[in-house]
């Protein structure tokens, strides 16, 4: 593969905890994408997530010698960012402070640490810049956003940054304005759900689904009422994970019907369940009643609401949602993840200069 000035040939790297997702980009668009889905064998030898980086390498750069791409011709390569300390939006070098971090702490038990860590090695090696993109851990709350009601707990800001910054833009985009002119509500809505209040380009609230704050969710139960969780806790039945998995993995949708497909609950719904009927209808409530508050955070001035994650596949769900909010701003569905093409893009916009790659 040949490489001119215009051209820019990036590498994208999305690990998961049973897979490894990687693509190649020519500028904006996808040229190879392929998902690894490794079995338990694959990382018997790796007594941590960390040690799993040989492994995962060896499969990225299998499949891109088999498709003749070749590591050297790269211009950049962007991963996953990690579990790390909180940070505004952009696009980061993986430098070494960075690196330590994602090697260490709560950061090296999660797989997205990988994305960095497979970053920084391929950049050593062929000497090509090594980025990671809107992490989880994207902050940019307003300081009257993190007061929770106890100073003990503060909110803190978690969600999937990366896709809702990708489609806010891509939204922008499409109505003509510039993300950083622009006052948008964004719901996440998959295996777990976040909505966030985005102005002028920074995300100044957004509930932390995986703390338990929000809408319930296919998998998490969102917030609860608070007292009988801590009768629960003082029952003396489960241990601490098991009640953090309780809320975590085991709530919501999967809790009350035994389900965690949204889609098998939507066709469970329409063959005349009633209970499957009356959950569905109160997870697009209880998101919708979260996208009202975001509007008054924005002080009733939205340019759009914006549903995206998987579930936003389903005209019907959407449409149970746009009932309660489509008179507090035109309601726009994107519907799946645009994380490979986010991680690209953020790295385009350093290659091409019109965005300065930030030091952690």
């Amino acid at each position: 593969m040949s490489q001119t000035a215009d051209k820019k040939l990036i590498l994208v790297i999305n690990p998961g905890s049973t897979s490894t997702k990687f693509a190649v980009f020519e500028n904006e668009k996808s040229i190879f994408e392929k998902t690894i889905r490794h079995p338990q064998e694959d990382f018997a030898d790796c007594p941590g997530v960390k040690d799993q980086k040989a492994v995962r390498l060896r499969y990225i750069s299998e499949a891109l010698a088999e498709k003749g791409i070749s590591l050297d011709k790269l211009s950049a390569v962007v991963g996953r960012g990690g579990i790390i300390k909180p940070m505004t939006s952009g696009t980061y070098n993986v430098d070494e402070k960075m690196l330590k971090d994602l090697l260490s702490g709560g950061a090296a038990a999660h797989a997205s640490c990988l994305g960095g860590i497979i970053a920084s090695e391929i950049s050593a090696k062929y000497n090509i810049p090594a980025f990671v993109v809107d992490p989880v851990v994207v902050d940019e709350l307003e300081p009257e956003a993190r007061i929770s009601g106890h100073p003990d707990v503060p909110r803190v800001s978690v969600f999937h940054a990366l896709n809702a910054k990708a489609v806010a833009r891509l939204c922008a985009k499409d109505m003509g304005l510039r993300y950083e002119d622009a006052r948008f509500i964004v719901a996440h809505m998959g295996g777990g759900v976040t909505v966030g209040a985005h102005r002028y380009g920074r995300v100044i609230d957004v509930t932390n689904g995986i703390n338990g704050e929000g809408p319930f969710s296919p998998e998490r139960s969102g917030a609860i009422p608070l007292v009988p969780v801590i009768e629960k806790c003082f029952e003396g039945k489960m241990k601490k994970e098991e009640i953090v998995g309780w809320f975590q993995k085991n709530g919501g949708v999967k809790a009350y019907l035994g389900l965690n497909d949204m889609r098998d609950v939507e066709a469970k719904a329409n063959g005349g369940d009633e209970k499957a009927q009356l959950i569905l209808k109160a997870m697009a409530y209880q998101i919708s009643k979260e996208i009202g508050a975001m509007v008054a955070v924005l002080e009733g001035r939205c340019d759009a609401i914006i549903l995206t994650g998987g579930i936003a596949y389903s005209n019907q769900f959407n449409a149970m949602i746009k009932q309660y909010v489509d008179r507090l701003a035109p309601v726009r569905a994107y519907p799946g993840e645009l994380e490979m093409e986010a991680l690209a893009w953020g790295g385009l916009r350093v290659l091409r200069g019109e965005e300065k790659a930030r030091d952690y």
